[in-house]
């Protein structure tokens, strides 16, 4: 039927495809200094309406752990949520680039921090105390781990928290464009002019084969992040081919609209399951991630029809659309899912 494990299962927009065939011809100087990268440059302050710093890597992991070093010291700490992507899912990636600054889980209700839950976790580090890490850093998922969205607001009073007590802030997203395409606001607004300093943008998840980019919004801070990208393994020789994809990705907001159909597909399947027997929707569907009980039936009727999902506990499974998830795959999931349970 249709695998919904992750958007990771998907494939790749033609668009970006076919970018890929067209950065293939010819030459261009490697390591970045090719065309393609400088437009991208170009398109990504176009679209954050102000001059950034752009750094293309290959992968997510990459992308955070690399943004952490540019922000925090070897004795620094990093706070997340306690489910956040860099804490639970990155086989301690930013605690080695960083040289061993400490990740700080903090806890919160469907995957989001919230300013209280920072200011007191600052406020307790021992700020100053030589046998204490030193607050660093905040880091945030956009979209959330729970596939939840910070709004505006909620974000400038987050940053707030941090940047009061001399806290850098740096965001995770990999579902980037899924949150601004439900937000319906400008980029701008749930980055830097919410204060967030560093952002990773996440491609491979929307649409691209394997492109992200670390995106600083104060240029200076990115100083010496060239060279941190290198040291680290993460500068692609023919570094056109990661800009292409996000360059093809980004135009004429395809990135939005492939966005757009991951979310409308979640939210076609929360409408679907909602208010049926048994079945439970553990947070708001806000991005294209559903995280919903159902009865252990309808999970069996489900995989026997050939449905793939990732199981989390006590009948609880995860449900992530992706930029090509079609209507029908949704629409047989629903009908498995509530015929069984009408049965039972």
């Amino acid at each position: 039927m249709h695998d919904f494990r992750s958007d990771n299962v998907a494939g790749a927009a033609p668009e970006v495809v076919s970018a890929l065939a067209a950065a293939s011809i010819g030459s261009a100087s490697p390591y970045g200094a090719d065309p393609l990268t400088a437009r991208l440059t170009e398109r990504l302050s176009a679209i954050f309406e102000t001059a950034v710093a752009v750094y293309p890597v290959a992968t997510g992991t990459a992308a955070n752990a690399l943004a952490l070093s540019a922000l925090v010291p070897p004795f620094g700490a990093v706070y997340c949520h306690d489910e956040a992507h860099i804490l639970a899912d990155e086989c301690g990636a930013p605690e080695f680039f960083t040289g061993g600054a400490r990740l700080i889980p903090l806890p919160g209700a469907h995957g989001k921090l919230t300013p209280e839950s920072v200011a007191r976790a600052i406020a307790r580090a021992g700020v100053g105390v030589v046998h204490k890490v030193q607050p660093a850093a905040l880091s945030l998922s956009q979209a959330t781990e729970a596939g939840t969205v910070y709004t505006p607001a909620e974000l400038d009073a987050l940053v707030e928290a941090a940047h009061s007590n001399g806290v850098a802030v740096h965001m995770d997203g990999a579902r980037f464009a899924n949150a601004v395409a439900r937000l319906g606001c400008a980029p701008a607004d749930i980055t830097w002019r919410a204060g967030v300093d560093v952002l990773t943008l996440g491609g491979t998840k929307g649409g691209c084969l394997a492109a992200e980019a670390v995106i600083f919004f104060n240029p200076a801070m990115a100083e010496d992040f060239g060279f941190a990208r290198k040291r680290g393994g993460h500068l692609v020789s023919k570094s056109r081919f990661l800009s292409a994809q996000l360059d093809a990705w980004l135009t004429d907001d395809l990135w939005l609209r492939l966005a757009r159909h991951a979310n409308a597909m979640a939210d076609r399947l929360a409408a679907g399951l909602c208010g049926r027997p048994g079945v439970v929707i553990e947070h708001p569907v806000e991005a294209n991630e559903l995280f919903v009980r159902l009865p252990e039936p309808a999970l069996t009727a489900l995989e026997t029809a050939g449905f793939q999902f990732y199981r989390w506990d006590d009948g609880l499974i995860r449900l992530v659309t992706a930029f090509d998830t079609p209507a029908a795959a949704v629409d047989a999931f629903v009908k498995i899912a509530t015929d069984t349970l009408e049965k039972a």
